[in-house]
């Protein structure tokens, strides 16, 4: 480390040829594990542990913080005027300002390759025995929770090729066609090792409870509930930590299914809303940020709505049980499998 001159994100060496700026901003710079999360800023004791200073860190920014503005010689090459440039946000945190996701209480599932449940508070909170993400959120004196497992919709399109399937939508569409003989199977979703709540890279998928019985249909709907009981474990620990969302707003290519959002409002017990727009959110996010830093004076309610409310699933409290009766069966599942997983 001794050759180290300055450590930036990808995203802070770009800004860096862009204003010349060493900076970088607290939501992404909260992943590096060299950031105080509770006090906004570098981590003495972390950095002294990689043998870094202070004086190799970027300056640090709240994601709606203009940094810099465009050198001369880009914005000539761009053909544009010197603009500011602002310290924009990590994925998840610019995805969620991109939904309105700005206020303690308030939540969104994230249901793509892997799925995300990101919870907003306004204090830090930490449950590190379960693997809960506790960040700073890209706007000040807000902080969230997440939830991160590893294979979520991307279970889909393994179980879409395993089954023949053409696509995704095949697949959940053969789920709804499935007997009751799908009550006597269940599918662990951790094709790719799993994060919270296990925090284990050796956990391992698994169907349990084939028989001549099973067939595609049965397989299809095994995978939407083992992902979502999966889902529902990230999420309680989140609300362990003492977050209370009334409602979650979902996002993410998954969540186009209709028949899948209820199944998941019925795992979890919540009320699961679809907002129009949720795909653009961390690009919707970065602009919305940008707009704050230049318009300090403008209410955050104003620049930061919640996307437009399509449709509200509410969980039904018979299947609620069902599931989780089932979800009792799915944790046990794990825990006696997990001698075998290493």
């Amino acid at each position: 480390f001794r050759q180290i001159d300055k450590v930036l994100l990808p995203k802070d060496f770009l800004r860096l040829r862009m204003t010349g700026v060493f900076a970088s901003e607290m939501s992404a710079a909260a992943g590096t594990m060299w950031l105080d999360v509770k006090k906004r800023d570098w981590s003495d004791v972390m950095l002294n542990a990689c043998h870094l200073t202070r004086q190799q860190m970027p300056a640090l920014f709240e994601g709606s913080d203009i940094t810099g503005t465009l050198l001369p010689e880009v914005a000539s090459a761009w053909g544009m005027p010197a603009v500011p440039v602002v310290a924009g946000g990590g994925d998840n945190a610019a995805g969620a300002v991109g939904v309105g996701m700005i206020d303690a209480g308030q939540a969104m599932l994230s249901l793509g390759t892997s799925g995300v449940y990101f919870a907003v508070s306004d204090g830090f909170l930490s449950k590190p025995e379960s693997a809960v993400h506790s960040f700073c959120h890209a706007l000040p004196e807000r902080w969230h929770l997440m939830s991160v497992m590893l294979s979520a919709a991307s279970c889909l399109d393994w179980a879409a090729k395993l089954t023949g399937q053409e696509n995704v939508p095949a697949l959940i569409a053969a789920a709804q066609q499935a007997d009751e003989h799908a009550d006597s199977i269940w599918f662990l979703p951790y094709l790719s090792g799993e994060r919270t709540p296990h925090n284990n890279p050796q956990a391992k998928g698994v169907f349990f409870g084939l028989t001549h019985q099973h067939g595609p249909a049965e397989l299809a709907r095994a995978v939407l509930e083992g992902v979502g009981y999966a889902l529902a474990d990230g999420m309680d620990v989140v609300h362990a930590c003492g977050v209370k969302p009334a409602s979650v707003t979902l996002i993410g290519g998954g969540a186009r299914s209709e028949y899948w959002r209820q199944m998941l409002s019925d795992i979890s017990g919540l009320q699961l809303d679809y907002r129009t727009g949720g795909d653009v959110g961390p690009a919707l996010g970065a602009a919305r940020l940008a707009q704050i830093a230049v318009n300090k004076q403008t209410p955050l309610a104003d620049v930061l709505p919640q996307l437009p409310l399509e449709q509200a699933h509410y969980p039904d409290a018979q299947r609620h049980a069902v599931y989780q009766q089932r979800r009792e069966t799915f944790r046990r599942l794990y825990q006696q499998l997990l001698p075998l997983m290493s």
